[in-house]
């Protein structure tokens, strides 16, 4: 068929079409890993045949547009067979060659790996590593978005500019997530992750398919945020912990005297006591539209029990002697200064 076709073709154009030859146009040697390859030449003489296997689709590209898809199947290049190869045939040689980009796309599952660094709601570090799933979904978006306009035709490129979109998204998405969230339930967190990045994925023709977060990690300092917010801690009170305990830093470097470095020595282990329950008596009603103020539990800084009595000279759980500051706070007996509201103590 191929032969009887270009027969005719020759009989019209005469001379010119001598050196124009049906070629046969096919991916070989393409690996699971690859997802575009791009035919070397871009004139086409008539009567080609383009062989395209089942996983693959390809694209006629030209001039920053898509004019045609052939999905599977040997397909004999003319005006009757593909229809759509009437915008690309070339007027110099009459009806003997095409010109085009022919472009042809992996459909099957591809693998991307990932890794990087963001931060979550609570501003805590996180470095994230792991793999998603995808496959293009709409050929001719995807090569008119990202493989056209770019020229991005080797696996190296396309790899690169693909996790790099991915990573954009996936980074945004943990900056608005909790590290509770993220390390504890690493799990349903790539799912969430899938939700949210599937639309962004299916604006340049891709569809994602599956996200697995393989390590989750926060640097060492932050470890003791992370597991008081694991345990239900909120972000405002750790902010709290924190500002007592570089308080009690502060007083180390500068008061004199060893009584001012235990003061300080022993409002880190207060400064890192889970948050207090609500207070023992009912609070006040609030004026209407007003919140209630939080109420103030006394517990031992040096075991962090169970709240003891207003004014205890001594813990009743482990026996420590007690300080109490003149707005009714609870500090260790060496301390000078009220961990609480810095007042300082007799």
């Amino acid at each position: 068929m191929v032969a009887n076709i270009f027969g005719k073709m020759v009989g019209k154009a005469g001379s010119k079409v001598s050196g124009f030859k049906p070629k046969l146009i096919e991916w070989k040697d393409a690996t699971p890993n690859d997802i575009v390859w791009r035919y070397p030449e871009e004139v086409i003489p008539w009567g080609s045949t383009v062989v395209v296997k089942e996983w693959e689709r390809a694209v006629f590209y030209r001039d920053g547009k898509v004019y045609g898809l052939l999905g599977p199947g040997r397909h004999v290049l003319d005006t009757q067979n593909v229809p759509f190869l009437q915008g690309l045939v070339e007027g110099v040689y009459g009806e003997s060659i095409f010109r085009a980009i022919v472009i042809f796309v992996n459909v099957n599952r591809l693998q991307g790996k990932f890794g990087g660094k963001s931060q979550t709601v609570e501003l805590i570090p996180v470095s994230f590593h792991g793999v998603y799933y995808y496959r293009v979904a709409d050929p001719v978006l995807f090569v008119n978005k990202v493989v056209g306009p770019d020229s991005r035709f080797t696996r190296e490129e396309l790899d690169d500019y693909i996790r790099g979109y991915f990573l954009t998204k996936l980074m945004a998405f943990i900056s608005s997530s909790s590290i509770r969230d993220l390390y504890m339930r690493a799990e349903e967190a790539g799912k969430r992750a899938l939700m949210v990045l599937r639309k962004a994925f299916d604006e340049i023709g891709l569809t994602l398919e599956d996200i697995q977060f393989e390590g989750i990690d926060v640097p060492p300092e932050y470890r003791e945020r992370m597991f008081w917010l694991t345990q239900g801690t909120t972000a405002a009170y750790l902010v709290q912990q924190e500002t007592a305990r570089k308080f009690a830093e502060a007083i180390e470097k500068t008061q004199a005297g060893g009584a001012a470095i235990g003061a300080g020595v022993v409002a880190i282990p207060w400064a890192l006591q889970p948050p207090p329950p609500q207070a023992q008596q009912p609070p006040q009603p609030a004026a209407a539209g007003v919140a209630a103020p939080t109420q103030y539990v006394a517990r031992c800084p040096y075991c962090g029990g169970s709240p003891i009595p207003t004014n205890a000279r001594f813990c009743p759980y482990c026996g420590k002697q007690l300080k109490w500051c003149p707005s009714g706070h609870v500090a260790p007996a060496e301390a000078n200064f009220c961990p609480i509201c810095g007042a300082k103590l007799g």
